[in-house]
C-alpha cells in the first residue's frame, strides 16, 4: 500500500473518531454540561460532567465565558461561585482526547480550544469581581485554569490537585508558566516536571488554594455566601477564614513535602533539566532516586518545554504567560510526543509511550526556540 494511501486512510480513521466524539458530546448530554445561575446576589457556574470527571469541553467554555463577562458589569451581581456536580471532582482537565483527534486531521477544534481556554483564563484572572472557586475533588490541568487565578480558591480534603501534562507530552498550560513560578523556592518547578500530586490541606499549604474547609461545611459556607448583602473581598475573606478555623481535619499533620523543600530547592535549582537530572542522580536520597524515576518517564520534549516556559514566565503577566503558552501549545500540536502521550495514557492505556527524541539531551535548542516563537496573526489576542 502506498504512503499516500496510508495516510489518507489515517486521516479518515482519525476524522471518523473525531466525529464520533464530537456527536457523542452533542447528543449524550440530555443535562446540560454546565448550569450558570443568579442565587441571590452570586452569580454559580456549576461544572456538570460529573460521569467524565466534569472535563472541560469547548461548549463549556463557550458558556461560562460570555456569562462571566455579563456577571462582571452586572450591577445585581456581587461575586462569582464556581464548583461542580458529582462530588468526585472539581475538574479532571481538558477533553484532550477531543483535542488530540482534531489535531490529526488538522480540525480546527485543536486552536479554538485552546484559544478560548486561554481567554477563559485571563477572564478569570482579571475579573473585577471576587471569584470563589470550591474545588472540592479532583482538579487538574484545565480545572486548575478555572480556578487558581481566581481570587478565592477553596480546597477540602476530598481535592486532589496535580499538573500532569508532561506526561502525556504536553506541557503546564493554563497559565501554569504563571502561578508555577510563584509558589515557594523550586516547589512550582518540581510540580510542573514531576506532576506529583498534592492532597487535601496540602493544596493550601502550598500556596494553590487560598483557604482549606472540611467537605462537610461547604454546603453551610457556599449559603454563608450567597446570603452577603453587597459584600466586598474582605467580607468575603472573613466568611472563608471563619469556615477554616472551624476546619481543623489534618491540622496536626504536617505538609507532605516538608521535609524535602530544601532538597527540592537545591536538586531543582540547576540552570537545565539536564542539570536537574544530574543532581538527582547523584544524589543517594531515597527521594532524589523517586524523583529522578519520574522525570525518565515524561516526555524530553515537554520537559525542556516546561523548564523553559516557568524560568520566562516567572516575570511575565498572566496575559504575557497565555500568549507564549497559545504558541506553545501550537507546537505540540505540529510534533508528534503530545499524541503519543495520550494514546498511552488515555487511549491504549499501555503507559508506554515512545517519545521523540527520546533523551532530553536530544532536544535541541533549535527545536525548542521555534516552539516558543511568534505566530504572527495566528497569535493569542485578547
Amino acid at each position: 500500500m502506498s504512503l499516500t494511501v496510508l495516510t489518507s486512510t489515517y486521516r479518515l480513521r482519525s476524522l471518523c473518531r473525531l466525529k464520533r466524539i464530537q456527536g457523542h458530546m452533542m447528543s449524550s448530554h440530555v443535562e446540560p454540561e454546565v448550569l450558570l445561575e443568579k442565587v441571590g446576589r452570586a452569580g454559580v457556574i456549576t461544572m456538570n460532567r460529573p460521569k467524565v470527571l466534569n472535563a472541560l469541553n469547548l461548549t463549556m467554555i463557550r458558556q461560562i465565558y460570555p456569562q462571566l463577562k455579563k456577571w462582571e458589569t452586572d450591577n445585581d451581581t456581587d461575586f462569582v461561585i464556581i464548583k461542580a456536580a458529582g462530588g468526585k471532582a472539581f475538574c479532571a482537565g481538558g477533553d484532550i482526547r477531543a483535542v488530540t483527534e482534531a489535531g490529526k486531521v488538522g480540525d480546527p477544534l485543536a486552536q479554538d480550544f485552546f484559544r478560548e481556554e486561554y481567554i477563559l483564563n485571563n477572564a478569570i484572572g482579571t475579573c473585577k469581581k471576587p471569584y470563589i472557586a470550591l474545588i472540592d475533588g479532583i482538579t487538574m490541568g484545565g480545572g486548575v485554569g478555572l480556578s487558581v487565578h481566581g481570587r478565592f480558591r477553596v480546597a477540602t480534603e476530598k481535592t486532589l490537585f496535580a499538573m500532569p501534562e508532561t506526561a502525556i507530552g504536553l506541557f503546564p498550560d493554563v497559565g501554569g508558566g504563571y502561578f508555577l513560578p510563584r509558589l515557594r523556592g523550586r516547589l512550582g518547578l518540581f510540580l510542573a516536571l514531576t506532576g506529583f500530586r498534592l492532597k487535601g490541606r496540602d493544596v493550601q499549604r502550598a500556596g494553590v488554594a487560598t483557604h482549606f474547609v472540611e467537605s462537610k461545611k461547604i454546603p453551610d459556607l457556599e449559603k454563608e455566601l450567597v446570603d452577603l448583602k453587597s459584600p466586598s473581598a474582605e467580607d468575603v475573606t472573613r466568611v472563608l477564614d471563619t469556615y477554616q478555623n472551624k476546619s481543623t481535619l489534618d491540622s496536626d499533620k504536617p505538609f507532605v513535602l516538608d521535609k524535602h523543600m530544601s532538597d527540592i530547592d537545591r536538586l531543582f535549582s540547576a540552570s537545565s533539566v539536564e542539570g536537574i537530572m544530574q543532581n538527582l542522580k547523584a544524589d543517594a536520597s531515597e527521594f532524589a532516586k523517586k524523583q529522578a524515576e519520574t522525570l525518565s518517564k515524561m516526555s524530553p520534549t515537554s520537559l525542556k518545554i516546561t523548564y523553559k516556559q516557568l524560568q520566562a514566565g516567572a516575570s511575565m503577566s498572566l496575559q504575557d504567560v497565555l500568549v507564549m503558552e497559545y504558541r506553545l501549545s501550537q507546537a505540540c500540536m505540529r510534533g508528534c510526543d503530545f499524541y503519543e502521550g495520550v494514546r498511552a495514557v488515555l487511549v491504549d492505556k499501555d503507559q508506554n509511550p515512545k517519545w521523540n527524541p527520546s533523551t532530553v539531551e536530544e532536544v535541541s535548542d533549535e527545536t525548542l526556540e521555534q516552539c516558543f516563537s511568534s505566530l504572527g496573526e495566528r497569535d493569542l489576542t485578547f
